[in-house]
């Protein structure tokens, strides 16, 4: 989705004319997101270009979706996961003119609430743009965690741009920036205003609140059901962890039935797929086969070379925008898997991101001197989710056209998860001297569904997974690719987060090669890190601070393969 939108008056056809190719050339950059469809509106105060990916009515859900007085405009990416309880509750008849789950949208914006009330009740995904032709007014809108990417930004005749990847904007918004999870933007009012609020956010709000083992996993199901809406070919990312395994196996159950037939219809596709990739030999693909084994799935385990991954290097972070150094390790196989599901004709994928900032799953949390300082940490990683793995899985899937959803971060799952005691959720020694895996309760919910060697298997980050020469590879490629008189003059070349070890330098170098504006690198968060901490957490250890790698394995006596 690109949007132009602001007070701007174009009043003749001609001046449209000027406007809306490169409107449509800037959208042209992020086709890859929306390879089945383009979609145009032009007004002469807005113009909406869409690219889409055809999910659920694929013959009828065209965009920019117009309400039928042709009134409201939208430009969506995302899925509306509870459209049809929405659409119960409308005080006000609206005429549907798609088979799109997003068009509610455009019902909730007629029916007179405000749009922080209705905002509040979607659960789903989504990053849009609203146009309202009479009103001459617009809403921007992102979803709860950041999802879906959303970026904006002002050219220098004051007009607002919107897109969901940077790289459609980034050379008319100097000022370019990612849109607030959470939020929306009313041009009414002018003011950006968080509609997503929660009393878990407080650690006083949970201290002492417990959550049954039965009522989280009843959760979870709820919201992997939830997120089997589909019209095309799905499968779920099973890299072998606790995490993916586990949405691969509430996957397994429901996928039988279509659940946009209230599940009383055989699916389309009743066999489930699953996907991994790794180096030859490498922890995921092992332990991936066996949760596969396990549920029944029709499983698919790639490998890929080291070469191959650093060849594809600047294709990843073009399409990810991010020099990160956690985000390119991790974002590589997941790109390189990405095409090979495309390959096979699958456009929807269930994955397993959110899990770990859920309940402290890197291994760091076992440093985490309190319950209180654990929650708080919790909060931090969950707003910085969209900076990180959110990013990751959306841009690396998308770049060959596959959605990625992420039941863990199903606002209702959120709610459940999120109000227990951070002391049920902690990991480390208990007060007897007992070692407590992370994410034990979540383990303990599903237990019986995974073979144990999958259900109490060691965090792994995704990097790790694949093999543990990827991360020793890229560290020495980078050894040869950058000199020590780079690194000496490294705050002179890049004073804004400037690089501090070579492979983040030699990142830096792909990332201005595809970005090379100040507003592009002024989007990626900078900061210290281990096993994928916030820098404030590093306070939890005085190792970490020379320790500072992202990852799992720089987590020495708690990671089995720890760095020496």
């Amino acid at each position: 989705m690109c949007a132009i939108l602001g007070t701007f008056d174009l009043r003749s056809d001609a001046d449209i004319r000027m406007l809306r190719p490169l409107a449509l050339s800037m959208s042209a950059q992020q086709r890859h997101r929306g390879p089945d469809w383009s979609g145009v509106v032009a007004d002469p105060n807005a113009i909406l270009v869409h690219e889409r990916l055809a999910i659920v009515d694929p013959a009828g859900g065209s965009q920019p979706i117009l309400s039928q007085d042709q009134q409201l405009v939208l430009g969506v990416n995302g899925e509306i996961y509870n459209h049809r309880d929405l659409e119960r509750t409308l005080s006000k008849p609206y005429d549907f003119q798609t088979g799109s789950d997003c068009e509610v949208i455009n019902a909730l914006a007629r029916d007179g609430q405000s749009p922080k009330e209705w905002l509040s009740q979607i659960n789903g995904m989504f990053a849009f743009a609203q146009w309202d032709r009479d009103q001459k007014s617009f809403l921007i809108a992102r979803d709860h965690m950041g999802i879906c990417p959303l970026y904006w930004g002002h050219d220098k005749e004051g007009r607002i741009w919107v897109a969901s990847e940077m790289k459609a904007i980034v050379r008319v918004c100097d000022d370019v920036a990612p849109f607030p999870p959470g939020h929306f933007y009313d041009s009414t009012t002018g003011e950006l205003t968080r509609y997503y609020e929660r009393e878990w956010r407080e650690y006083d709000h949970v201290e002492g609140v417990e959550v049954e083992a039965q009522q989280l996993r009843e959760a979870f199901e709820r919201a992997v059901h939830r997120q089997l809406m589909s019209d095309v070919p799905y499968g779920v990312l099973l890299s072998g962890g606790l995490d993916s395994s586990l949405v691969a196996a509430c996957a397994a159950k429901f996928a039988r039935q279509r659940i946009e037939d209230d599940d009383q219809k055989e699916a389309w596709w009743p066999r489930l797929h699953s996907f991994a990739i790794g180096l030859q030999g490498s922890p995921d693909l092992e332990a991936a086969q066996v949760a596969a084994d396990a549920l029944g799935t029709v499983h698919h385990g790639f490998t890929y070379s080291f070469e191959e991954g650093l060849d594809v290097l600047p294709d990843v972070i073009k399409h990810i925008e991010t020099y990160d150094v956690t985000t390119i390790r991790a974002s590589t196989p997941m790109f390189l898997l990405a095409r090979r599901i495309k390959a096979m004709g699958i456009k929807m994928v269930l994955s397993g991101e959110g899990s770990d900032e859920i309940f402290g799953g890197y291994l760091y949390f076992h440093k985490a001197p309190s319950a209180r300082e654990f929650h708080e940490e919790l909060i931090r990683k969950l707003d910085n989710l969209h900076l990180f793995d959110c990013l990751r899985a959306n841009k690396s899937m998308m770049a060959w056209g596959v959605e990625a959803r992420v039941p863990f971060l199903d606002v209702e799952f959120i709610d459940v998860a999120m109000r227990m005691d951070a002391k049920l959720k902690m990991s480390g020694v208990d007060a007897e001297g007992r070692k407590r895996i992370e994410k034990s309760i979540l383990r303990e919910a599903f237990q019986g569904v995974l073979p144990d060697s999958i259900l109490w298997r060691q965090k792994e980050q995704f990097s790790d997974g694949v093999g543990y020469g990827w991360i020793d590879g890229l560290k020495d490629h980078a050894d040869l690719m950058i000199t020590d008189e780079q690194m000496a003059a490294a705050e002179q070349r890049y004073p804004h987060n400037t690089p501090t070890t070579k492979e983040a330098y030699f990142y830096r170098e792909l990332f201005e090669q595809a970005f090379p504006t100040d507003g592009a690198a002024k989007t990626v968060p900078g900061g210290k890190s281990i096993a994928c901490s916030t820098e404030a957490a590093l306070k939890w250890d005085e190792a970490f601070a020379n320790m500072a790698d992202p990852s799992g394995r720089a987590v020495k006596d708690v990671h089995e393969n720890a760095v020496a």
